[in-house]
């Protein structure tokens, strides 16, 4: 008899966000999430705050150690036992820092890929881009009566309005030929700033989402290939041009998804 594999706990949930949960059981989480929504928005908005918090003091994490403490550490222990020591230590800092941060901000506010994607392994802010978008179309393609901060009929406001905030001109690809009209649009927080989510819909209420930002400064960034992935609760196709990211995920057959994203491809191009 097959048995209901258990609800992910708490702690799950964080190390998915973390990057930490074991693969055994990274595939049933993600399927619980892509079955509940609200549980999906729950994780988004912790990843939300993750990255919040390292934009906030990302700069002292990456200071080195005091002179005074390595100069003290080093007299007293070898050379090996002080580098354990300070590598034990600066995680706790770390998660000392983190805590009081989240603290500060708490009332203010996924990595087996598709087995060709060898290069995605390799190139973590990718990684991190594809399965957030997939994320965000779980949480949000869901949604009945708030699907997107700013509707259709406002598209040029839209576009205008995005186009500021990731600082970048913006098109609204045309996926019309294939039956699928603009629902609208929202603003979401990324790894490198901020990211861009447009909402499309055909006839049988079937939805996709085209997920953009910018992959500046990073080596995905000369990562130029036109991908499938299954990663992550929905399947999405990538790419990058020029520096930015776009990936267009749906539940839909991949055949379908990448006539939709080939489509999305050539009107921007």
């Amino acid at each position: 008899m097959n048995r209901t594999a258990p609800p992910p706990t708490d702690d799950e949930l964080h190390a998915l966000v973390d990057g930490r949960l074991a693969p055994a059981r990274r595939t049933a989480v993600e399927q619980a999430l892509a079955r509940d929504p609200a549980l999906a928005a729950r994780v988004a908005a912790w990843q939300g705050q993750r990255d919040a918090l390292r934009r906030l003091h990302g700069e002292l994490l990456a200071e080195p150690p005091p002179a005074s403490l390595t100069d003290t550490l080093a007299r007293r222990r070898p050379r090996h036992a002080w580098r354990d020591r300070w590598t034990r230590w600066g995680g706790l800092a770390a998660g000392v820092l983190v805590a009081f941060a989240a603290g500060w901000l708490g009332n203010a506010r996924w990595t087996a890929l598709h087995p060709s994607d060898g290069r995605l392994a390799r190139a973590p802010a990718l990684r991190e881009f594809v399965r957030d978008a997939s994320v965000a179309h779980a949480v949000y393609a869901p949604e009945k009566r708030h699907p997107v901060e700013v509707a259709a009929n406002e598209q040029q406001h839209l576009v205008q309005w995005l186009s500021k905030r990731l600082d970048r001109p913006l098109k609204v690809p045309d996926l019309g030929p294939m039956g699928y009209a603009l629902v609208g649009g929202r603003l979401l927080p990324g790894e490198t700033g901020a990211r861009a989510q447009f909402m499309f819909e055909n006839g049988a209420g079937e939805r996709v989402t085209f997920y953009v930002g910018t992959l500046e400064g990073s080596a995905a960034a000369r990562e130029t290939a036109f991908r499938f992935t299954a990663d992550g609760p929905v399947p999405s196709f990538y790419w990058i041009d020029h520096g930015f990211g776009y990936a267009l995920a749906g539940r839909l057959p991949r055949e379908v998804l990448l006539k939709l994203a080939t489509l999305a491809y050539r009107d921007l191009s």
